[in-house]
């Protein structure tokens, strides 16, 4: 029970800290200026890693790539602390888990977001963070948006990208999980 609530605590903060750092990457990506309060919370909770790692890792192309090896390095660590408690050290899973573990963030990362749009979309279109959720979206939802038009001016684009998403992490688990 205790090793059990431990990985929970492990896995809980990882999250938090590695889903801060992936969508730091994600707003440098789509180009988008978060409101400050969300700016605030991104940049404290993940300077402490993001600076350190900047001096090793410049920006390449103009992406932050210190916020996206940082939330590996989070991965690899919490994966590591979860073997270690579960069933031992090993390196091979610790690769194939911790892949896992990344592609399931982002994709999950996405499908909050598009959730959270649908929702605003739904009651305050004018909300304050509507534009800056539908900015980081709108790469997803934009090719969607050109195949499948409105139906009785309703939008179903957010459940094609929903249903799209689920089916790569499926693939994608498939794929790793026959590394293994």
């Amino acid at each position: 029970m205790l090793t059990s609530i431990l990985t929970l605590i492990i896995d809980t903060v990882a999250a938090v800290l590695g889903g801060v750092l992936l969508l730091r990457f994600w707003m440098q990506v789509v180009r988008v200026r978060p409101p400050s309060s969300i700016g605030q919370f991104t940049f404290q909770l993940t300077d402490w890693l993001v600076k350190p790692l900047r001096r090793i890792l410049p920006g390449i192309a103009g992406y932050d790539w210190a916020s996206m090896i940082g939330a590996i390095l989070v991965i690899v660590a919490a994966v590591s602390l979860d073997l270690a408690l579960l069933s031992g050290f090993n390196v091979h899973h610790l690769v194939v888990l911790s892949l896992l573990r990344f592609f399931e963030w982002v994709i999950y990362g996405f499908i909050g977001f598009i959730i959270i749009e649908v929702i605003f979309s739904w009651v305050n279109p004018n909300a304050p963070l509507a534009p800056f959720v539908h900015a980081l979206n709108d790469p997803l939802m934009r090719p969607v948006r050109r195949i499948i038009p409105l139906v009785g001016n309703i939008d179903l684009s957010p459940l094609v990208v929903l249903l799209l998403l689920q089916i790569g992490l499926q693939v994608i688990r498939s794929i790793i999980l026959s590394l293994a």
